[in-house]
């Protein structure tokens, strides 16, 4: 996006980051920010924001960890961390419900978006009971894929319909904010 920060991209009136808060929160109980870089700039939209525990700008895995390392410390009564991502407007409503209750019945540690094709790592929710820590997977193991972590644990994959629009579709490049501002004046 030729450097500037996607989630303060405006898509209908409000950033990526806004939208995405709009949506995550009626979903979960508290709604923590992970980010790299300076912080600060999450100050106004009133939540708690963390950093990736380990530097480096290490990708998606690296803020999952540092929000499940964040959980067992400030809320160890927290059974489930689900994680969205800002630069996809769409995901749906009723995710983490949907989400938590197919690992559940399912018995296993993560549970994850799926739409049409494609499976969608960053749209989880990880177990409390996942015994792993920033340092340990991403300095001890090596680890940096998301694919590859969750390979690690019992997963599940959760169907979301990708029809009329695909829930995750993912803002990248100006062609595809375009398109969301396009497909969100068609759901109107």
């Amino acid at each position: 996006m030729g450097g500037v920060d996607k989630a303060f991209l405006k898509l209908g009136g409000a950033t990526l980051i806004e939208r995405a808060i709009a949506r995550a929160r009626p979903q979960i109980d508290e709604l923590i920010i992970n980010a790299s870089g300076d912080l600060a700039r999450f100050d106004s939209l009133g939540c708690e924001t963390i950093a990736d525990r380990i530097g480096g700008f290490l990708g998606p895995l690296a803020g999952i960890l540092s929000g499940l390392d964040w959980m067992r410390a400030n809320r160890s009564e927290a059974r489930w961390l689900a994680s969205f991502a800002c630069d996809c407007p769409f995901f749906p409503a009723d995710m983490v419900k949907r989400l938590i209750a197919e690992a559940q019945s399912r018995d296993v540690k993560i549970a994850l978006a799926a739409s049409g094709e494609r499976h969608h790592p960053v749209f989880a929710v990880w177990s409390a009971g996942l015994l792993v820590t920033a340092q340990s997977v991403l300095r001890g193991q090596g680890l940096r894929k998301m694919d590859d972590f969750i390979a690690g644990f019992p997963n599940i994959r959760v169907d979301f319909p990708s029809a009329p629009i695909d829930p995750f579709f993912n803002i990248n490049t100006p062609d595809d904010l375009t398109q969301a501002q396009a497909l969100m004046a068609g759901s109107r």
